[in-house]
């Protein structure tokens, strides 16, 4: 009964303690004009994404014979593309798939290099050696050429760039991880707990995890911009999304042979692309900032 009684006051005072560090944070990007831009822009994407079925004002998917190649006026405020879409319409409804992408690319790439990182910051010895070695071999490759490997081996597809795009990623967060770890793994809390004879498991998770998701939760925000943009432009060159999938990168391959007669096709996704790029690229900068300690 004691231990249950202390484990509440553990929780209870991180929860406090929480609580004035969220607030801290949110007061100290209301204070960077750029970040609550990016703040901005990320929200309005992510509302997008959320209503954007219900806000367009035609299916995505239709084709509408009778205005082929229209250019923007009331009835279609993006104009259509070549094949009669809708662009306004592909453009909201592309907002959820393109956020899709990046978000489970980064959950991939987030929930495998943290594990490598904190086994190979950790552990050390032989283990960290291979891992860190694996981990070498692949930033040998640029990401794109990487993920395009993985897609060649399991097909073109959105699902296969999710996987692709996580598994380019996943050196990046190994590394950031495990450079945390080697510092936090030194701290006198986590010696007071292997004094204790906590398992090697427990300290890991407990311990040290808790400890390193500053520069991870800096490191989502900075590479779900990437991801994105890397997913476009795998749909750019036709290994991601395929038609009538209403997807900003494939809309941008299907704008190339329009770029005189219909500009409309690719300065709307294109700028949907450059807009959420730079709202998540300003967001985290503006985070890495404000948690990361050396900077500050």
């Amino acid at each position: 009964m004691l231990e249950q009684v202390q484990r509440i006051a553990i929780h209870a005072d991180d929860a406090a303690v929480a609580r004035p560090a969220r607030l801290r944070v949110l007061r100290a990007l209301a204070r960077r004009p750029l970040s609550l831009v990016g703040a901005f822009l990320v929200a309005a994407f992510a509302l997008m994404a959320l209503f954007g079925p219900w806000l367009a004002p035609h299916d995505p998917t239709a084709i509408y014979y009778s205005a082929v190649l229209a250019p923007p006026s009331p009835s279609y405020p993006f104009g259509t593309d070549a094949t009669g879409h809708d662009v306004l319409s592909r453009v909201l409804a592309g907002a959820r798939i393109s956020l899709s992408v990046g978000l489970v690319a980064v959950g991939i790439a987030t929930a495998f290099g943290t594990l490598f990182g904190v086994v190979a910051g950790y552990l050390g010895g032989w283990i960290g050696g291979i891992i860190m070695r694996v981990m070498d071999v692949m930033l040998a490759f640029p990401d794109i050429l990487l993920a395009i490997v993985v897609i060649t081996i399991l097909g073109p597809g959105l699902g296969t760039v999710m996987i692709a795009v996580g598994i380019a990623a996943i050196p990046a967060y190994t590394r950031t991880v495990r450079a945390a770890v080697l510092t936090v793994r030194e701290q006198d809390y986590v010696e007071a707990a292997r004094a204790l004879g906590a398992s090697s498991l427990r300290i890991m998770v407990v311990h040290v995890l808790r400890n390193v998701l500053t520069p991870i939760v800096v490191l989502v925000t900075i590479s779900l911009g990437l991801a994105i943009l890397t997913s476009a432009g795998l749909s750019f060159i036709g290994l991601g999304a395929q038609p009538p999938t209403p997807e900003w990168g494939d809309m941008l391959n299907d704008a190339q042979n329009y770029l005189q007669q219909a500009w409309w096709m690719a300065v709307f996704p294109g700028a949907a692309i450059m807009l959420v790029v730079v709202g998540l690229n300003l967001l985290g900068e503006g985070l890495r900032e404000i948690l990361d300690p050396t900077i500050r």
